[in-house]
């Protein structure tokens, strides 16, 4: 980092915390902005478990010792939590059971003030972003490093973590095949993507799905039955369906599988994978099996390209806090760093549009998306 950016230092002691889900990746971006911080005299606190380590005054110093050899680790050294929100905690329960909430955000940032922290470093999805919104609204200086394994936050074409879910997506498609084509079976995995399907369209078009269901393309029960049936009579006795946790028949609806009131996101998908599977069988008689992948594509040691693309975010996190440019989202646009205000991605989602050029590019392989009733296979 260059000496007369260092010599700005309009900050001296910083905060970092991760929050929302976890994804390979987070440590690298936590080292790159620790070692940032470091070469130019900064102190550098880690906050543990999202923003709730500030409610609970866990801030510990971050060196070369804790930060070191961590660059291909999955998960984060700190900790994080997807169910607290500072303005609507959750601090327990009324007489009917409903959930007691509270905003706790003044003493958080009365936690950032008594430890000194000028300004903070904030990792995560939309939700985590949000309220790293609310405190720069208060007061608090801070720089988003966007992550999400969905890939779908506005104003960045590409976060951390998408790529090595996708890998460890496509590798189960790639395993289940070998059992499909020796009991000739549809064999249908669930992957996550609540309302973008990302995840779904780069892994099954990686993984060679002959059927791919997304969020943003409500399929056809008759028109994946028709199109399976088709395979079926070329002589193609097994068939691999993509399937994003968010994906919903026509005139139908996602298939919730639990509620958990004390999240500020309360609704848990799961379960479209079986649904799929067992109309599937019902509908053409083909033996159907359904795998549901869940967090195992949370996990695991990140691949190359998210340990650049974390290096490379972390990296500019401490280019925009040492230039003084703060309240400010890290993003890639067209294959280059930049950044946006960190207000933009806020409520919003970066989606699928139908018309992609790795959808059409899928179909004119010949795989199927459940939208068209006749959809042959190639």
């Amino acid at each position: 980092m260059a000496d007369n950016l260092c010599m700005a230092k309009p900050v001296r002691r910083i905060g970092v915390l991760t929050g929302g889900g976890d994804c390979p990746g987070l440590n690298a971006v936590i080292r790159a902005v620790t070692m940032g911080a470091l070469a130019c005299d900064l102190e550098v606190l880690g906050i543990e478990d999202g923003f709730f380590g500030l409610v609970e005054n866990r801030v510990r110093p971050l060196g070369i010792p804790e930060v070191g050899g961590i660059l291909n680790v999955g998960g984060t050294i700190l900790g994080s939590n997807n169910k607290f929100n500072p303005k609507s905690a959750v601090i327990g329960r009324d007489e009917q059971g409903k959930p007691i909430k509270r905003d706790m955000t003044e003493l958080c940032v009365n936690t950032l003030r008594v430890h000194g922290i000028d300004a903070m470093v904030v990792i995560g999805g939309d939700g985590t972003l949000t309220i790293a919104n609310d405190f720069a609204q208060a007061g608090i200086p801070c720089i988003g490093v966007p992550k999400t394994i969905d890939n779908d936050l506005v104003g960045t074409d590409i976060t951390f973590g998408f790529a090595t879910a996708v890998a460890t997506a496509t590798d189960a498609i790639d395993k289940v095949r070998t059992t499909a084509a020796s009991h000739h079976r549809a064999m249908v995995v669930e992957v996550m993507g609540r309302n973008a399907g990302w995840i779904a369209l780069h892994a099954g078009v990686a993984g060679a799905a002959h059927a791919i269901l997304i969020p943003e393309i409500p399929f056809s029960l008759d028109a994946l039955a028709g199109f399976l049936q088709s395979r079926v009579a070329k002589g193609r006795r097994h068939s691999i369906i993509c399937v994003a946790e968010g994906a919903k028949p026509m005139g139908g609806s996602q298939i919730v599988s639990r509620v958990d009131d004390t999240s500020p996101d309360p609704i848990r998908l799961g379960g479209v994978g079986k649904y799929v599977a067992d109309e599937v069988e019902k509908r053409t008689g083909i033996e159907s099996r359904s795998v549901i992948l869940g967090h195992v594509q949370r996990g695991g040691t990140p691949v190359p390209a998210d340990r650049v693309l974390s290096t490379q975010f972390g990296h500019h996190a401490m280019h925009l806090l040492l230039e003084g440019k703060w309240n400010r989202m890290v993003a890639m646009q067209n294959g280059k760093l930049t950044d946006i205000d960190i207000s933009e991605p806020a409520g919003k989602q970066r989606l699928v549009k139908r018309d992609d050029a790795l959808i059409r590019a899928a179909r004119g392989v010949g795989t199927g998306f459940g939208d068209q009733v006749g959809e042959q296979c190639a």
